[in-house]
């Protein structure tokens, strides 16, 4: 007689977090969304402790589709899952943050207030990663240091006899490491320690699969979503030579101690504009070369002309159009040899900055060992809402083709937890955001230029005022720069905006808010301006639209 044998069915049970629900119905209506479904066991919905646990048959269901099932409700959501063991090998958490920069702080506080288990991974910079450290705050404090020693030796005003200052350029250097350590500490450390359901490893990540993490080639960690938040450094340019001197990028330059007498700064962007002329004020020769016809190569030439002009005006020396060659090293002077115009040029200095544009650190992540699609440029590849051709892996920051901005990171890190964990399925718009470099006069602007509205087919039209017709500009003997609004004449929005100014970035919100939010450029005209501030060439370029300004007299409305 033969002994019946039972099939004994292997299961798994996952216990998820879940928002949304407000009443006891609520965890009845969860149930519902998963019952019936092929391969589910059992399934049990707590709405006092906000979880619902699963059993499941493996070989029919899978976790992502009882997560799809109750996401799919509209209502309610999977915010994570939750692990009864997570000190085993590899422990789990509800989202696993990649870097330590502005977008995974943002990432990780409203990740914080969704009630997460989350993990941040770091490394190469530290905490804070590239604006506390080598970027905004360090740059903009020596700007200023340089500035102040610039104003102490010049006036526009004939009675006023400057006398010039002393400089202690290691001095500088040591309050700049004071500030940024002190502003690491207070705006990232402090804020990491007040996070209760977030724990920080320092150590590189790499995917082993498309849930799990490898630190530092030991310990593996396991992640229902991912952020990768990794940034971007230097790019340096395929240059003959090059890979053989000791050259600078911003992180080094700002920590060198010794003053360079001279310096060759290889990029005309952002970054490149603003240490030349600052190095220049600190009373460096600076000579800044450039590939393209101009600096600041993505601006119209007049923005480029008028920032170009007062560099120069305070002795940095720019040449354009170039052709990098070749670049050597010998004693104690670098050379970098171009061509311009079928003509060769060398030119030598002791130390050379590299700022030639970003890359994206994306290149040791393993991403593809889990097939994360990369653009051409190395950036993770990422749609509206900051998600991966990985459902459950998005990106923000510097590592996506995004605007590259320390506010925009913040802004994506935010976003992406919120679409990942609630479903908000929010896009990510960066209309009539403001930029600016930081030099002096600033450069700054919100929108369109002519030249992109343009190559979009959108009618446009142009106003510009010159500081010599600005009112406080002219009591302030300083008429250096200008102010630029491009508005479709069919509907009288304002497309965009460019100005050059000391101080002009200070105009950038009130032009930002009137893209926005759809304000007619005829409401800029006619709204009140304060008489002497800054903010009146943008009242006198929207009137110039419609008149002569230079034929107004200086409180006409």
């Amino acid at each position: 007689m033969k002994k019946s044998r039972e099939k004994i069915m292997k299961t798994e049970t996952v216990k998820f977090q879940i928002s949304g629900m407000t009443c006891d119905n609520c965890a009845r209506t969860v149930e519902k969304s998963v019952r019936g479904k092929e391969g589910l066991v059992e399934g049990k919905v707590s709405y006092k402790d906000k979880t619902g646990e699963f059993t499941f048959d493996p070989g029919k269901m899978t976790k992502e589709k009882i997560i799809a099932a109750i996401n799919a409700t509209g209502h309610y959501k999977v915010a994570g899952e939750i692990t009864d063991n997570p000190e085993g090998d590899s422990k789990q958490y509800d989202l696993i943050i990649i870097g330590g920069g502005s977008a995974a702080f943002a990432a990780a506080i409203r990740a914080e207030e969704l009630g997460l288990s989350t993990l941040m991974v770091n490394d190469m910079l530290p905490v804070g990663g590239t604006c506390v450290n080598v970027g905004c705050v360090p740059s903009k404090n020596l700007i200023r240091a340089a500035e102040s020693l610039h104003k102490a030796a010049i006036s526009p005003f004939r009675g006023v006899h400057p006398r010039g200052a002393d400089l202690d350029y290691k001095e500088i250097i040591s309050q700049k490491r004071e500030l940024v350590g002190t502003l690491r500490q207070k705006k990232y450390k402090d804020i990491l320690e007040g996070l209760e359901n977030v724990t920080f490893v320092r150590g590189f990540a790499e995917f082993t699969d498309e849930h799990t993490i490898i630190t530092d080639g030991s310990q593996t960690y396991k992640g229902l979503k991912f952020l990768i938040a990794t940034g971007a450094s230097t790019q340096i340019p395929p240059v003959s030579g090059l890979e053989r001197i000791r050259y600078l990028t911003n992180r080094s330059l700002f920590e060198l101690e010794i003053q360079p007498e001279s310096l060759i700064v290889l990029g005309g962007g952002y970054i490149a504009l603003e240490i030349a002329q600052a190095w220049q004020r600190l009373g460096t020769k600076v000579t800044l070369l450039q590939r393209s016809a101009h600096v600041l190569s993505r601006q119209t030439a007049d923005v480029a002309e008028e920032i170009t002009k007062h560099l120069r005006d305070e002795g940095v020396e720019i040449h354009t159009a170039l052709e990098f060659r070749q670049v050597t090293e010998k004693g104690n002077k670098k050379a970098v040899t171009v061509v311009r115009n079928g003509k060769t040029l060398t030119f030598e200095a002791e130390q050379l900055l590299v700022s030639t544009g970003i890359r994206p650190n994306t290149d040791r992540l393993g991403t593809e060992r889990i097939g994360l699609e990369l653009t051409g440029t190395g950036h993770i590849r990422v749609n509206k809402h900051l998600e991966t051709n990985i459902s459950h892996i998005f990106a923000a920051g510097d590592c996506i083709d995004t605007p590259a901005y320390v506010y925009t990171a913040a802004y994506e890190g935010k976003l992406a937890v919120e679409n990942a964990f609630t479903g908000a399925g929010r896009e990510a718009g960066y209309t009539g955001m403001p930029w600016v470099v930081f030099t002096d006069p600033e450069v700054a602007g919100v929108g369109m230029d002519e030249k992109e509205a343009e190559s979009k087919g959108i009618p446009y039209e142009v106003s510009r005022v010159d500081l010599s017709d600005v009112p406080r500009s002219l009591a302030a003997l300083d008429t250096r720069g200008f102010v630029k609004l491009i508005r479709n004449p069919e509907n009288d929005l304002l497309l965009g905006a460019r100005i050059v100014a000391p101080g002009g970035s200070e105009l950038t919100m009130e032009l930002s808010l009137a893209i926005k939010y759809g304000i007619p450029v005829s409401e800029l005209a006619a709204s009140f301006h304060a008489y002497l501030t800054l903010s009146e060439a943008v009242k006198l370029a929207a009137i110039g639209f419609g008149r002569d300004v230079k034929t107004l007299s200086c409180c006409a409305v």
